[in-house]
């Protein structure tokens, strides 16, 4: 996760509150996504970022989770979203993200 998106992440968290934050996700692999929820869940992994050494543990997922998917409308899932999911590893990425929020999410 870039350095502009990781201060946007904490100032929002900071303006509502990190019970009050959800982050969606839409990298095409498992395991860069995987650090982006590190990142806003336990901190940046890099200590370079505004997250460094900041373990919000805020609520995040994956677009292509059910969790997610599930929410919005089917039919704008599908024309944005559904083609990915045809050549996404997207069982690796919902263990990945699982494995993120089990570990490091508070909310």
């Amino acid at each position: 996760m870039d350095l502009e998106n990781q201060k946007r992440v904490l100032e929002a968290t900071e303006k509502y509150g990190a019970e009050n934050v959800v982050v969606l996700i839409g990298g095409a692999e498992a395991e860069s996504a995987g650090l982006a929820a590190e990142t806003v869940t336990a901190g940046d992994p890099t200590f370079a970022g505004p997250l460094a050494g900041k373990a919000l543990g805020l609520s995040v997922y994956h677009c292509v989770e059910p969790e997610f998917k599930d929410e919005v409308n089917a039919d704008v899932y599908d024309e944005q979203i559904g083609m990915m999911e045809m050549v996404l590893e997207v069982d690796d990425i919902i263990a990945e993200m699982k494995s993120i929020r089990e570990e490091h999410s508070k909310y």
